[in-house]
């Protein structure tokens, strides 16, 4: 099984991190690597935040499952845990990123892995590219800034798949999880973005 780290808005989707964990254990899917990263003070520098979340919460997981709510977006330690996941430090290496919209924030999806397509949208039979922030942000309104930096970038393997069809199908949700561990060492994250400093 894989470690996982689950980065959501606490107080609103809980429910969601929940049952989600609930799905990864039951099916020998992946083991909750998550913490509360909450006591790190905003006081420290971005070097400094960083390296405490990568080497003291981030540590033992392979893969960050972002689940997005109509929140999330606006919470700067979802933004520190995204940053921390997708930095390739020399004693924890960089995670591979799994995107979840949560029902009521967009049901866009995004397929960044080889095979990922007819295995879990088999019945999507149009696909169309997106490149540029605009269309991205429009389809995709909840969605952190950061993630959206990485989508406009295909060497960054991000996959956003809606709530829905993970929770209706766990051999979807097993898929996802591999794939983002097995790429997880090509991805080219775009790191250029400062880091949040405070809730919006």
């Amino acid at each position: 099984m894989h470690k996982v780290f689950i980065s959501y808005h606490h107080e609103n989707d809980w429910w969601y991190k929940e049952r989600l964990v609930e799905l990864g254990w039951q099916h020998s899917i992946f083991i909750d690597k998550s913490v509360d990263t909450g006591d790190v003070s905003d006081y420290l520098s971005d070097e400094r935040i960083r390296e405490t979340i990568r080497d003291e919460y981030l540590r033992d997981s392979t893969v960050t499952i972002v689940l997005v709510g109509t929140e999330t977006k606006r919470r700067k330690h979802v933004d520190w845990e995204i940053y921390s996941s997708m930095y390739d430090g020399t004693v924890n290496k960089k995670s591979g990123v799994l995107v979840i919209n949560l029902p009521g924030t967009s049901e866009c999806f995004t397929a960044a892995h080889d095979g990922e397509k007819s295995s879990i949208y088999p019945d999507v039979t149009s696909w169309t590219s997106v490149n540029t922030r605009a269309e991205y942000e429009r389809r995709y309104p909840y969605m952190p800034d950061r993630i959206i930096d990485n989508l406009l970038k295909s060497e960054a393997k991000i996959s956003v798949a809606p709530w829905d069809r993970i929770e209706s199908d766990v051999g979807k949700l097993r898929f996802l999880v591999d794939a983002a561990f097995e790429d997880r060492g090509r991805c080219e994250y775009d790191l250029s973005q400062r880091m949040r400093r405070h809730n919006s």
